[in-house]
Formats: C-alpha cells, sequence, structure tokens
C-alpha cells in the first residue's frame, strides 16, 4: 500500500537549494522534501507521500487522520514498521 501521511514538521532547512523538513508522524521521524510546499512553515502539517510533501492540512484534520489510519494498522506499514503504534 503507498498512502500520503500527515506529518507535523519539526524543523526546516535547505539542502543544496531544495527545501528539506524533519517530520514527525505520531513519533516517528523522516525526511521530507518540501519543493511542492515551499510555504509550509514549522509547526504546520502536511500529507507526504513517498517522501514528498505535496499539500497543507489543519491540525484537526491531520490528527483525525492519523487516528483513524492507527485504528486501521496502515500506518506501520506505511513507516517501514517504525510507528509507536499511537498518534499524536
Amino acid at each position: 500500500m503507498c498512502l500520503g501521511i500527515p506529518g507535523k514538521i519539526l524543523a526546516i532547512r535547505d539542502d543544496r537549494g531544495t527545501p528539506m523538513a524533519t517530520a514527525d508522524f505520531g513519533g516517528v521521524t523522516k525526511d521530507v522534501c518540501l519543493a511542492y510546499v515551499p510555504e509550509a512553515e514549522v509547526g504546520d502539517y502536511t500529507i507526504v507521500h513517498a517522501g514528498f510533501a505535496i499539500t497543507r492540512l489543519d491540525e484537526a484534520a491531520a490528527l483525525e487522520t492519523l487516528a483513524m489510519m492507527d485504528e486501521l494498522g496502515v500506518i506501520d506499514e506505511e513507516l517501514g514498521g517504525e510507528s509507536e503504534g499511537s498518534a499524536p
């Protein structure tokens, strides 16, 4: 399965001209490319697919989606088994 997962941006940096971020996915952090959402800021939630942030969304929608994905057990699968099994 290959789903977009909401992640909270913890830090933003420039990587040789490409905006990159560290994002939190319910306790698992991953590097994310912000090339498609350069307006994203620290604290924003984004939908991340294949390592690319593809859109921003509000916190309520992000937390609701993470809870639903956790309940369905798909977060572990999408994050390669690194999730702690709970949404923030």
